[in-house]
């Protein structure tokens, strides 16, 4: 039978229902969910920025860490015609959440565009496809130190020369982390914090706090160089697999 809900009911309904999903994920692993509620509308804004801003010329675009997709949401309708949008999340339930979001999305655009959800962890997304602009939604302060090495090294193998990637940060973490956390807790994340450091000393391009989100966040704009790094760069990905 079809649903005959107005649609304007059902929208907060069905963000009601993901917050309750976000939350019982995260409680349930936080290697794939690492906030307390999915990402705002300012956020997700922030974050799809490039993708906007490189239109209106195709675009291949992965979102790594989708959630519930409430940036997938930001994203489809601002995908060019002819664009193609990889999604990968880890999370079993997750992915079927974002199946359904992509096949029922009522934007235009999402017909335009190849849209496809891939359960995997990024790490491991195997593909030959290189993209203009990637937006992680990971919480890499939840991993290990070199979990996040091996994240970041894969993203900037998978970004074309040029290519945008954009991530989120928490403000305050490591603040309440020390304050919290156990000593090998916060040794941990200053080694994670301490990693991000040195990616955005040598690729930043930029960043923007979004204070209207919960809680408020740094979101910071990488880019892959157009000339490839010199071989002395500590930074530079690795062709033969290893890790720094």
């Amino acid at each position: 039978m079809k649903d005959r809900t107005p649609s304007r009911n059902r929208v907060p309904a069905q963000r009601d229902a993901e917050g309750w999903m976000f939350l019982i994920e995260a409680a349930r692993d936080l290697r794939t969910t690492g906030a307390i509620a999915p990402s705002g509308k300012a956020l997700a804004r922030v974050l799809t920025d490039p993708v906007r801003a490189q239109a209106p010329r195709p675009l291949a675009v992965l979102e790594a860490g989708a959630g519930t997709g409430p940036v997938t949401r930001a994203l489809i309708p601002r995908l060019p015609r002819g664009s193609r949008l990889d999604i990968v999340e880890a999370n079993p339930r997750f992915a079927d959440r974002l199946r359904h979001l992509v096949s029922t999305h009522p934007q235009p655009t999402a017909g335009s565009a190849q849209v496809n959800v891939h359960q995997a962890y990024v790490e491991q997304f195997d593909t030959d496809q290189r993209y203009d602009v990637i937006v992680s939604g990971l919480p890499l302060t939840n991993f290990t130190p070199t979990q996040v090495e091996r994240v970041m090294a894969r993203y900037l193998e998978l970004l074309r020369p040029g290519g945008t990637l954009t991530y989120f940060a928490y403000l305050g973490t490591r603040r309440a982390r020390a304050l919290t956390a156990s000593r090998a807790e916060a040794r941990r994340h200053a080694a994670v914090d301490e990693i991000m450091a040195d990616y955005q000393r040598t690729y930043a391009t930029g960043r923007r706090t979004v204070w209207a989100n919960l809680p408020p966040a740094h979101v910071w704009r990488l880019r892959r160089p157009l000339v490839a790094a010199a071989a002395t760069d500590p930074l530079a990905p690795r062709t033969d697999g290893a890790i720094r």
